[in-house]
């Protein structure tokens, strides 16, 4: 597991000071798309709107002299932006969309930390084509403030990137199939509830196929005793997804037991237990992982 830093120092060294009236940090990528490197720049516009052009400039093109990379790639496009009271608007085509997971929450860092210097803007909202930017469970990213990206050991919105084992359903749907995951996620989110999120998501490999329905919520998940006690939302029950009728339990079983100190899942539908699932398995019951499914395991 490695860990994303936002800012180009570590925990034990001194931020950087705050630059002076009409000097800017612009902030660019490391080599390796890890971190944040900030460099001062002097802008020559003070108009607003010139000024974000100014701004946006420098930052899609590092400096001849600085190992790094822009924020966004070489195919992702900045079409403008406008300001409403204290919130900036920037518009990129749909290219940006595109761009991996981890490079995008550095750019959105990078983006955020940047223009809420300029005076008067405390906020920006990122659009994508003429959407608003969406989260991997398909939910507005929303406004963004310079303090959601401050890098220290308390941090709520820090991230981390892990790779996750999570078994899928084979094409017949009476197997489990592993497919390995990167995820670059908030470091408050538990192990267990990031691997059930990604199940829902379902598989990013060909091949591969859902073993829980898309709109399936999880109401609260926690864990006592080495047992996860998941809390679904109806949907759960509501799944016609073409799969034998133990492949999603043991989705989740084996998912969470391969990574984590999990040994028994108990699943609760709307707080309940007493729920037979597909009318054949009673959820009354605390369920161990079995390789019985897993295609190959012997």
């Amino acid at each position: 597991m490695s860990s994303w830093a936002f800012m180009g120092c570590s925990r034990d060294e001194t931020p950087m000071a705050a630059p002076e009236e009409g000097t800017y940090l612009v902030y660019y990528l490391n080599s390796a798309i890890t971190k944040l490197v900030p460099r001062s720049y002097e802008a020559v516009s003070t108009d607003q709107e010139a000024l974000v052009a100014e701004l946006m400039d420098q930052f899609i093109h590092v400096p001849k002299d600085l190992d790094c990379q822009p924020g966004i790639t070489d195919k992702v496009t900045f079409q403008g932006s406008r300001q409403e009271e204290q919130v900036l608007y920037l518009y990129f085509d749909v290219n940006y969309t595109a761009m991996k997971p981890e490079r995008e929450i550095l750019c959105r860092a990078a983006l955020t930390r940047m223009m809420t210097q300029i005076r008067g803007v405390d906020y920006i909202s990122i659009y994508c084509g003429d959407q608003p930017l969406m989260d991997r469970q398909g939910n507005p990213v929303g406004v963004l403030t310079s303090g959601d990206f401050i890098m220290n050991t308390s941090n709520v919105n820090a991230y981390e990137k892990t790779e996750l084992t999570l078994y899928f359903a084979d094409e017949a749907g009476a197997s489990l199939v592993e497919e390995k995951r990167e995820v670059v996620h908030n470091i408050n989110t538990s192990l267990e509830q990031l691997i059930v999120e990604q199940l829902i998501a379902g598989p990013g490999q060909e091949g591969h196929y859902p073993t829980l329905p898309a709109d399936c919520k999880i109401l609260s998940l926690s864990v006592t005793d080495n047992v996860c006690y998941i809390n679904f939302d109806s949907a759960f029950l509501a799944t016609t997804l073409p799969v034998s009728e133990y492949v999603p339990i043991y989705s989740i079983v084996d998912s969470l037991s391969e990574m984590t100190s999990v040994t028994k899942v108990q699943i609760l539908v709307n707080g309940s237990q007493n729920v037979m699932f597909r009318d054949v398995i009673s959820l009354n019951t605390a369920f161990e992982r079995s390789q019985e499914y897993i295609e190959g395991a012997q």
